[in-house]
């Protein structure tokens, strides 16, 4: 898979977790024992009860697919860009924030 989609992937799951949310990595199997679904030793059943009876939005997203990204044109600069967001108007953001 190509780096930036990997890297798009971490960025995603760096903003989950900045607004409270969860995540989890690993390779998606059953046990074959319970017969249950697992993300690495995490069972999804008692990793999504956690969240019973609340409205969620749950993003999955194969690190292992090889799809490549579309190449976007920023909205702001016009420059083109491959992944989460332009890089250069995210640097000057964080420039003109002092950070």
């Amino acid at each position: 898979m190509p780096a930036y989609r990997k890297a798009s992937i971490r960025e995603l799951t760096l903003a989950a977790s900045r607004l409270d949310g969860r995540f989890t990595q690993g390779q998606l199997h059953r046990d074959p024992v319970s017969g249950a679904w697992m993300v690495g030793t995490t069972p999804l059943d008692e990793w999504v009860a956690r969240n019973e009876d609340e409205d969620v939005t749950l993003i999955l997203l194969s690190m292992d697919k090889g799809r490549p990204l579309d190449k976007r044109t920023c909205q702001t600069c016009g420059r083109d860009y491959i992944g989460f967001e332009c890089s250069h108007c995210r640097e000057t953001r964080l420039r003109l924030r002092g950070r």
